[in-house]
């Protein structure tokens, strides 16, 4: 029996990779491990081994004390807009097609933060819509909450990163301060946070597996750490503990988060 994949599933692998965030391919060729010579292995390099320093963090002088200085102005939320959408610092911005702020009810009792918008959030300039936002909508629906009517929801990272990459701790030193401020303006009664680059942003913390089903504080407000919906996509099993957790934010509005 022929085995070999026709062009329609290869294309569809290719895809499913690209989606994953793969960038690049490590040989043009097969290498047999086997056949190459041994060779002495190198010394391993630690990678973000320490923690970045300000200076460090600072690329082109104060970026996160300008981050701050326009977060802090900012009264209210369009306010906020404008002044991420004036921010220079963040290099993520000249590859972007649009700022991606908001979406759903401001001064909802419950507030979203998410990573970093994706492809269709990039076209859209709003958060979750693609298919991990239909899978947020679908969670949220089973908890009797909506973004038309009962959350309100932001991201990280107002700019995609390319190929959908992680964004680097210097980004997030960036951004801290406006998602800081955002939860501020916003004025939830709880906070959710989808996934471990919210995680690192918010409770300077990560390990998603451990902190979700947990309540934290943070910002002065109850905060649940869950899987982000894009990793349940792959991952179906953990669904099962994201619907503990949505219970337990369902139980936490019902007694009065604050």
């Amino acid at each position: 029996m022929d085995s070999a994949l026709d062009f329609h599933e290869l294309r569809a692998l290719l895809q499913w990779q690209v989606e994953l965030g793969v960038t690049e391919a490590i040989c043009d060729a097969p290498v047999d491990r086997y056949e190459a010579p041994a060779a002495a292995p190198a010394a391993a390099v630690p990678i973000a081994s320490t923690p970045i320093a300000p200076a460090q963090a600072n690329e082109g002088g104060g970026a996160v004390e300008a981050a701050r200085a326009a977060a802090g102005a900012a009264q209210d939320l369009e306010a906020l807009r404008a002044a991420l959408a004036a921010y220079e610092h963040c290099e993520l911005k000249r590859g972007a097609r649009n700022l991606v702020f908001s979406d759903g009810v401001p001064g909802a009792r419950v507030m979203i933060i998410g990573e970093a918008p994706g492809r269709e959030e990039d076209r859209e300039g709003r958060p979750f819509v693609g298919r991990a936002g239909q899978m947020l909508d679908r969670m949220l629906a089973a908890i009797g909450l909506s973004r038309e009517e009962s959350v309100y929801i932001t991201n990280v990272m107002p700019w995609r990163p390319p190929q959908n990459a992680d964004p680097k701790p210097n980004e997030i030193d960036m951004m801290r301060p406006f998602v800081q401020r955002h939860v501020e303006l916003a004025a939830p009664d709880i906070v959710i946070l989808m996934g471990n680059i919210s995680c690192q942003t918010v409770l300077e913390a990560r390990g998603i597996t451990k902190l979700r089903g947990q309540w934290h504080e943070a910002w002065g407000k109850p905060v649940m750490p869950m899987f982000h919906p894009a990793y349940l996509l792959r991952m179906p099993a953990a669904k099962r503990a994201a619907w503990a957790d949505l219970l337990a934010v369902q139980a936490r509005l019902r007694e009065g988060a604050r």
